[in-house]
């Protein structure tokens, strides 16, 4: 399995059965290394929830590879209604897709899409995300503050690599996503959702020095790990 970051919130995930693009702001992501034509064939997409920041151009690519989009059941509902391939979950939800598994778990945060003409569409609660595939695990908090549960997202699961948000005022900050990172105990730690735009700028190297029990990896665009 190889897993690669792209900026912001993006992540790839590349398995023998299936590619799964997480939250695909591509477009207009001064951070992101690739554009929407460069990207391997998409088999699913992922929302942790609607900000379009997240949401970015999963309706185009969903459009150009038949991908089925996964996420809350609003979105789930808003894609549908354009006729796109969609499953809808809730909060605590698990399903058995044919390429793994897919959880949704708490996020505390907002979610909602915004139109071109300024209309904001409410798109359900946030979410984390616990995708499973033959024994290995990778969480996506999504857009959070630092919160309790997430001891027990750690205690009830086996995490190989989780995707943190260090940005700070829009989600948690490094010190919160340090602790965040005991807490879920994952043998390795990703910052991600830094650096975009001005008012969430962070050093990820800060937040790795910051680490204890788990080890820390900053990936820039483009880098990948296996699994």
């Amino acid at each position: 399995m190889k897993v690669t970051y792209y900026g912001q919130s993006v992540v790839l995930v590349e398995t023998d059965k299936a590619n799964i693009l997480f939250d695909p702001f591509i477009s207009g992501n001064g951070q992101c290394s690739i554009s929407v034509g460069d990207l391997p064939r998409i088999d699913v997409i992922i929302l942790t929830h609607g900000h379009n920041d997240h949401v970015g151009d999963t309706a185009d690519i969903a459009k150009q590879h038949g991908a089925q989009i996964i996420g809350i059941a609003e979105i789930a509902t808003y894609f549908g209604n354009k006729g796109l391939n969609t499953h809808g979950m809730s909060i605590g939800g698990g399903y058995q897709f044919d390429f793994g598994h897919v959880k949704m778990t708490p996020a505390l945060h907002g979610s909602s899409y915004t139109e071109d003409d300024g209309t904001i569409v409410y798109t359900g609660m946030p979410a984390g995300i616990l995708l499973t595939i033959n024994g290995t695990t990778i969480y996506h908090a999504g857009d959070t503050a630092l919160f309790s549960d997430m001891k027990l997202i750690g205690e009830r699961n086996d995490i190989d690599l989780a995707f943190l948000p260090i940005g700070d005022n829009f989600t948690m900050g490094p010190d919160d996503a340090a602790v965040a990172a005991e807490w879920v105990g994952a043998k390795t730690v990703v910052p991600v959702h830094y650096n975009t735009f001005p008012v969430i700028e962070q050093d990820p190297d800060d937040f790795v020095s910051k680490l204890k029990g788990s080890q820390g990896k900053v990936l820039h665009s483009g880098d990948s790990i296996e699994l």
